[in-house]
């Protein structure tokens, strides 16, 4: 046993390289938490999570002040045991996006320590069942851009051998119609669109706008309805063949269950940064698994493509570059289809001088 000795932390906060809108928001930065974790024997682990611009600070303290000092003193690898003592000394705020978070970020470097002292890379580690995975892009597809402007995304992605692209709809029906008609033309029928719509409707809506975009040939329909209504999504899901895609706004296990159970979706998007870390997105992936459901998850595709190489029904990597300014080398493409690294760890090549760089004033603390 090897006792984690020392944790440290530090927030950088990412500006896009794009502008990112979609039908609810505007991205302006990505607050990172990243967490560092060493044991007895020298050995450290690297994790981190994320927020959309706010609430960074929050789960700085709650990392800084609770979680963290509870892990000093314990067995690293006895991370399904620390996960769940974490998860009820939070009780009080679990479930919740700032509890979630913080312990994604514990929880990947603790994944992260395990694989590097056993000398595997995640994707083995968590299951090896994939070689690689199918990417598609997101990060052409943004309300705002105008139709020709998605058009020439959807055909330079399709010749760099990616399989689909994703575009978010929210304008008048008729406009959304004639910008997915737009690419469906451009890039021919093998060639994946999928949709998402980030919460913007409610279910009359969402099953009017299901039946126009079916008829385009869409992929899947993602968060059409807020995410806390599962029974729109029941509705939804009986008044249309297209896939309903639901999970980056799921913070629990449990509601993925849920919406499992209640055939509420077809595509899981488990998000390894707002499900809670590593241990709870396999669990996840897996109940999926056991309910024929593919999963396809949200964002963070450099840590995503080993978790989804480690499951048999992970069917995609989204593809929005995020980490480049922290990282010395992004993650390997090959063919239009994502490869998990075989270095020992997560797999994220961390270029610590540009964190140490880049961290946001205060930020910077160590817990022993």
């Amino acid at each position: 046993m090897a006792k984690i000795v020392r944790a440290e932390i530090v927030m950088v906060d990412l500006k896009p390289k794009v502008k990112r809108v979609d039908a609810i928001q505007s991205f302006v930065s990505q607050e990172t938490p990243i967490v560092r974790i060493t044991d007895a024997d020298g050995v450290t682990g690297t994790g981190y999570s994320y927020t959309i611009g706010t609430g960074g600070p929050s789960v700085m303290a709650l990392l800084e002040k609770t979680l963290l000092p509870a892990i000093i003193g314990r067995d690293a690898f006895e991370i399904e045991r620390i996960w769940r003592d974490l998860t009820f000394l939070t009780h009080a705020t679990t479930v919740g996006a700032i509890t979630a978070i913080a312990l994604a970020a514990i929880d990947t470097a603790l994944w992260d320590l395990k694989a590097v002292k056993l000398g595997l890379p995640l994707h083995k580690l968590a299951g090896g069942a994939q070689a690689d995975i199918p990417l598609y892009t997101t990060e052409g597809g943004w309300l705002h851009l105008e139709t020709e402007a998605l058009v020439d995304d959807a055909l330079k992605a399709q010749a760099d051998g990616f399989s689909g692209c994703k575009l978010k709809v929210g304008r008048p029906l008729f406009e959304d119609a004639a910008r997915i008609g737009a690419v469906r033309e451009a890039v021919g029928p093998a060639f994946e669109i999928f949709t998402d719509a980030n919460q913007a409707f409610n279910v009359d809506e969402a099953v009017r706008r299901a039946a126009v975009y079916q008829r385009l040939d869409i992929g899947w329909l993602e968060e059409p309805l807020p995410a806390d209504d599962i029974e729109g999504h029941v509705v939804l899901s009986r008044h249309t063949s297209v896939p309903v895609a639901v999970g980056e706004s799921l913070y629990s296990a449990s509601h993925f269950r849920e919406y499992l159970e209640r055939r509420a979706a077809s595509i899981i998007q488990v998000d390894v940064g707002r499900i809670g870390g590593i241990t709870p997105w396999l669990k996840v992936a897996h109940m999926a698994e056991c309910f024929n459901v593919a999963v396809a998850p949200h964002f963070l595709m450099e840590l995503h493509v080993s978790l989804c190489a480690a499951v048999p029904n992970a069917r995609w990597v989204e593809y929005i570059p995020q980490l480049d300014a922290i990282t010395v080398h992004g993650m390997t493409i090959r063919a239009g289809r994502a490869v998990p690294s075989d270095e020992p760890g997560l797999g994220i090549a961390w270029d610590f001088e540009a964190i140490a760089r880049m961290a946001v004033e205060g930020s910077r603390k160590t817990i022993t």
